[in-house]
């Protein structure tokens, strides 16, 4: 199975990701990297990593539907298998979302329902809740919303900061989602309805 990362800035998912394949741990190989940002650090990890680069720009195209219609021929050229979005700060419409139907994974730094959005470590913070944490899913034609296949908790402690809280959050995002992939190249994940089933095999 081919993947493709979806990445617009520092890429530490991509990076995890990239080790977690090479060492063997998943079944699969990384075919793509897909990037918005011409000046993202993710595309510095890509070329170390020798993992091929689409840079495709938003203000490029007249519509978002253009802009879309590259990224899935660079996807279908590539073969991809599976979209694994890794900091991609674009919403992928309806149109494309459909195209890969349960073949698009996210992960967002909180325990969603919960605290959707991009500011998930930060609201948490803010809003004072004493556990946060992880949350990786099928990605939905929704913002934030598809079915659920991995979560794990965070505590926040009286000392935490943003900064030591986004610390933990990244380490458990670095464990979750390999996981997730590796899960997903076995077939051990199930859809039944919204619920998502791990089979023991």
């Amino acid at each position: 199975m081919n993947i493709a990362i979806f990445a617009s800035g520092k890429g530490t998912n991509f990076s995890v990701i990239a080790r977690a394949l090479k060492k063997g741990r998943i079944r699969a190989r990384l075919s793509l990297l897909v990037c918005d940002n011409k000046g993202a650090l993710v595309i510095k990890r890509a070329k170390e990593a020798g993992v091929k680069i689409a840079l495709v720009k938003r203000e490029d195209f007249s519509s978002k539907k253009e802009f879309e219609s590259r990224i899935i021929k660079h996807l279908r050229a590539e073969k991809i298998g599976l979209i694994v979005l890794a900091g991609f700060m674009r919403l992928l419409s309806p149109w494309f979302v459909k195209q890969y139907k349960n073949r698009i994974l996210n992960i967002h730094p909180a325990l969603l329902p919960s605290f959707k959005g991009a500011e998930g470590i930060r609201d948490a913070f803010n809003y004072g809740v004493k556990v946060t944490g992880v949350t990786v899913h099928f990605v939905d034609e929704d913002m934030d919303h598809g079915p659920i296949i991995l979560q794990d908790a965070v505590l926040i402690k009286k000392d935490d900061t943003p900064a030591s809280l986004e610390a933990k959050i990244h380490k458990l995002e670095h464990r979750l989602y390999p996981e997730a992939i590796r899960l997903f190249a076995k077939g051990r994940l199930r859809l039944e309805g919204r619920r998502v089933k791990v089979s023991t095999q």
